[in-house]
């Protein structure tokens, strides 16, 4: 599985900007930013403003969504300015959200005027001064809708203060280690039950907290000791995901008790039945594990674009599976051919790696040799013994990018890792300070067991050929039942 320290090379289309403006690349990046901030408001402008309900009116007409969107387009830019600077950018979380906010700030304040000037309205200086009212509302909204949200973030942080001061996070590490046996998907299983255990009753944000905090680094760490290795994001999302499905999950559930005090219904009934419909959507983090092609990281557009094709197709098919319908009821067969597509669509390189090896063993006394004969910005895995950071004795799994240079020997210093033979092993004898090898996790004493360089292998997706195919052919045999079953269901 492929970990790139950039979202993308070509940063979705706009990393050109950085190498050629250097330290202007922030004002470019604006200045391209207000010009699009502005298009949208002239193209907003011809829509009419919408406006708030009127309480004392008998019956609220709802407005047009078409006209409601368009006017409102601008508002998206933020959101791309968090997501740009989380993931492309690389910026802390904080900083990136200082800079999203900063940019809602200074559509709050100037979007009157622009529209107003579009709309060849003469009162620019009274929009204006709508514009800071608005602000200084928002932020007065914002300050009240967080004291709900700081009490729960506080108390959060009580949790995982007393989890870390008390040592009830390895605790939690130890136990599912022993529990999963050294399985992947046991290990994962158990971490999404603790996830739904730990979420229980808490709002969104002290849940994500509490899990991220407590479950994130088990996977990270038996993850490593065990060769699965992914971004911390998909980590995040996985447990984070199993942490708001608790919210439907009995006996607490507080969604389900929200959702069956508005219809009436029993709210153990409804949990069940709520947590059953969330069940057929729990696959998903998995996959995000195993494939983190489908959270876009290391892919560029056109790649993205292809990705997305054949996730909508995979969503489909085991959509149809999970329900049973597919253009004709489903028969039991095909219901399994429906998830072993799904399953295609979502990870082809499962299949790949079942035929294929993806790795070669290569002795770790030749790990010079194995850099100089792979291609740079490829990846060696190795496995390493040393200890924790309490002295245990542990092995685990690194990921080593391969650097440009002469040769293996010169790769080998790019990377600032020195290694030596003793006694036939080969121990890292000094990982420079900030170098590539000190921020994976290596240094003194510790002992290179194995290192694994990537194998020529067909594309992984090949695998879709033969996926297609038997879709085709299952299409055809669905269709051929749908006059008899509509013939059925209107008798």
């Amino acid at each position: 599985m492929k970990i790139t320290d950039h979202l993308g090379n070509a940063g979705y289309g706009m990393g050109w900007i950085k190498p050629t403006f250097g330290s202007a690349a922030p004002y470019v990046i604006f200045a391209l930013l207000t010009t699009v901030y502005v298009g949208l408001l002239k193209f907003g402008s011809n829509y009419p403003e919408p406006k708030m309900d009127d309480p004392n009116a008998p019956v609220a007409a709802l407005p047009l969504p078409g006209p409601t969107i368009k006017s409102g387009l601008h508002f998206i830019l933020p959101v791309v300015v968090l997501v740009w600077a989380l993931m492309v950018d690389r910026l802390s979380p904080g900083l990136s959200a200082f800079w999203a906010s900063a940019f809602m700030i200074f559509i709050l304040v100037t979007q009157r005027p622009i529209m107003a000037f579009f709309r060849k309205q003469n009162d620019l200086s009274t929009q204006a001064k709508r514009g800071f009212n608005e602000l200084i509302e928002g932020l007065i909204s914002g300050a009240r809708n967080m004291i709900g949200i700081g009490i729960a973030t506080a108390t959060a942080g009580i949790i995982v203060g007393a989890v870390s001061q008390t040592g009830v996070g390895s605790a939690l590490a130890d136990v599912v280690e022993v529990l999963g046996g050294g399985n992947l998907l046991a290990i994962l299983f158990l971490t999404a039950v603790l996830s739904l255990i730990l979420g229980m009753g808490l709002p969104t944000t002290a849940n994500y907290i509490v899990v991220s905090a407590l479950l994130a680094p088990v996977i990270v760490t038996l993850g490593q000791e065990n060769g699965l290795i992914v971004p911390l994001i998909a980590v995040h999302l996985f447990v984070f995901y199993f942490g708001i499905m608790a919210d439907v999950t009995p006996p607490v559930g507080l969604a389900s008790f929200a959702a069956a005090a508005i219809s009436g219904g029993d709210p153990i009934k409804t949990g069940f039945v709520a947590f059953f419909y969330s069940l057929r959507t729990a696959a998903l983090p998995f996959l995000f594990i195993f494939n983190t092609d489908l959270l876009l990281i290391g892919v560029d557009w056109i790649h993205g674009i292809f990705i997305f094709i054949t996730a909508t197709i995979a969503m489909l098919l085991f959509a149809a599976a999970t329900q049973g319908w597919f253009f004709a009821r489903n028969k039991i067969w095909e219901t399994a051919v429906l998830l072993l597509l799904a399953f295609t669509f979502f990870r082809p390189g499962f299949w790949m790696d079942q035929a294929f090896l993806p790795y070669n063993s290569v002795p770790p006394a030749q790990l010079a040799e194995a850099l100089g004969n792979t291609a740079p910005g490829a990846e060696l895995r190795m496995t390493i013994a040393g200890v924790n950071a309490v002295g245990s004795k542990r092995e685990w799994v690194v990921v080593l990018p391969v650097p440009e240079g002469a040769d293996g020997t010169a790769r080998l210093a790019a990377v600032g890792l020195t290694v030596a033979q003793n006694d036939g092993k080969t121990i890292i004898d000094d990982a420079a300070f900030d170098s590539t090898a000190k921020k994976i996790g290596l240094d003194w004493n510790q002992q290179i067991l194995e290192v694994l360089k990537p194998a020529d292998t067909p594309s992984k997706y090949l695998a879709y050929i033969p996926a297609l195919l038997i879709l085709a052919l299952l299409i055809m045999v669905q269709r051929r039942r749908v006059p008899t079953a509509t013939a059925a269901a209107t008798a």
